[in-house]
């Protein structure tokens, strides 16, 4: 494995990251809380690397469980396909209109289908079917179960157009194996596949990968704009088509590299009591509540097949970084595209689980510039859902630092004049301040961090270096300072 052409599934891609020394891996943990709880360990680590947990309590060795795919720029940029010695800023700068290429790209890469795959070298049928005959982890000490579909691309079609949908939704085990309920949030596309299939035929179909390269689980787990399917997203990234199998059962796509996918029907009455979770707000999603379940009754996997875990929490959780960066790149793409002027930088900061902290900077160039800013980013459908801070900042502070940002608030926000509340928003079950059963609406804020507008001219001049100042004495003393700034 010497490129990243070379990557064509979970395990090029884990060839490629290990021979880059960015894969540790871990023996002889339990699949009770212990994968968990060291995963958990490794987010909070400065650019954290993957684990790979193989010998894991009560299973044969191979059955293993990956963590932290994309929890640092190095290993998130191989997996977008932009190169293995990417940094944060360089990432970053990589991205940039990234976003709106691929979407506009996608159709020119749409699925191939192929006989058979890597997936298909085992087929459990009904009874057979058994998904504790896996290492399901139990991530956190409060969940309800053990969940098999953290990292997970779950599958649903426009019963009308046909157009597909991918989407990383949280999956609980069920009735001793034999089950997986599958918790989809009402506002999401998955969601409204459900409801319309339902309407139309009592029943709708499902397809769920397990294990894959993670760049599946970057396009299911942000928001690809609606009607572009998300395999074709992935096409666009890769500059090929991906090969997928169509499932016995429903003729939905299964990624033919896949480790471990399953496959069966949604029934409107077919529940089970799920939850709760510990979810990317820091906290557990409340009680349990009865969500769809799925009966499956089809399990494709390939030999000692590898679960890719990505278990949300307290961030640092295992994507809030890959979220943060995607966000940031989709929404900044988004602005511009709208025809927002003078747009610097967007950031979604994993505080905020890279969706309820946002910081736009902007140059301002017009009376309600800021303000314009700020609204438009709290309602773009990238940026909608869960939103509840959106932080407009003059060109000259650094969206992506927290510091900066805050900075900006305290020396430029007047609270009585500019801050402004956005009510009855998209927001989520999950949401902590929601009161069980209520509707998921929430409230935001747009906080405008700016120099006002009417005193751009006389507004205090920022006391720091100039930046060819700060170089002249860092390139002077360069062991004490550090070489950089």
């Amino acid at each position: 494995m010497t490129s990243l052409d070379d990557i064509d599934d979970l395990r090029g891609w884990l060839a490629l990251a290990d021979k880059l020394g960015e894969v540790r891996t871990v023996a002889g943990a339990h699949w009770d809380k212990e994968i968990g709880a060291a995963s958990e360990v490794n987010y909070k680590r400065p650019s954290p690397p993957a684990l790979l947990f193989d010998d894991i309590v009560g299973y044969r060795p191979g059955q293993r469980v990956l963590t932290a795919s994309m929890g640092n720029a190095r290993r998130l940029g191989m997996t977008l396909r932009l190169g293995t010695d990417l940094d944060d800023r360089s990432l970053v700068d990589a991205l940039r209109t990234r976003p709106g290429e691929w979407a506009a790209g996608a159709s020119r890469h749409p699925v191939r289908e192929v006989s058979t795959g890597p997936v298909c070298e085992n087929v459990l049928r009904d009874a057979d079917v058994n998904l504790l005959d896996f290492p399901v982890p139990q991530w956190h000490e409060g969940d309800g179960g053990r969940y098999i579909g953290t990292g997970c691309a779950v599958f649903t079609t426009d019963p009308d157009t046909g157009v597909l949908n991918a989407g990383a939704y949280r999956m609980q085990v069920q009735n001793d194996g034999r089950a997986a309920s599958i918790n989809i949030e009402a506002g999401k596309h998955g969601a409204a596949h459900v409801r319309e299939w339902f309407a139309r035929e009592g029943r709708a179909p499902v397809t769920a990968s397990l294990g894959h390269d993670p760049l599946l689980l970057v396009v299911a787990g942000t928001e690809v704009p609606t009607g572009v399917s998300e395999l074709e997203y992935a096409g666009a990234v890769l500059g090929r088509p991906v090969d997928v199998i169509r499932g016995e059962l429903t003729g939905l796509p299964i990624p033919a590299t896949s480790e471990l996918a399953v496959e069966g029907w949604l029934y409107p009455g077919r529940r089970e009591q799920e939850g709760p979770f510990g979810e990317w707000t820091g906290y557990y999603s409340g009680g349990t509540e009865a969500v769809l379940t799925l009966d499956v009754q089809r399990v494709y996997h390939r030999d000692d097949p590898i679960q890719l875990g990505a278990p949300p929490g307290k961030p640092p959780h295992d994507y809030s970084y890959m979220r943060s960066v995607m966000k940031s790149a989709m929404i900044q793409d988004a602005l511009v595209r709208a025809g927002l002027p003078g747009v610097e930088g967007v950031w979604a900061h994993e505080a905020g689980g890279g969706r309820q902290l946002l910081a736009v900077a902007v140059r301002q160039q017009y009376a309600g510039h800021a303000r314009q800013a700020g609204y438009l980013t709290a309602q773009l459908p990238s940026a909608a859902y869960m939103n509840k801070f959106v932080v407009v900042v003059d060109a000259d502070v650094d969206p992506r630092s927290l510091n900066d940002v805050v900075w900006a608030m305290c020396t430029r926000t007047d609270p009585a004049e500019d801050i402004e509340t956005m009510r009855y928003t998209w927001g989520s079950r999950v949401d902590p301040l929601r009161e069980q059963g209520a509707p998921a609406f929430n409230t935001r804020a747009v906080i405008d961090a700016c120099r006002p507008w009417t005193r751009l001219a006389d507004f205090p001049k920022v006391a720091e270096a100039s930046s060819e100042l700060l170089d002249r004495v860092t390139r002077r003393w360069p062991d004490v300072l550090g070489g950089a700034w």
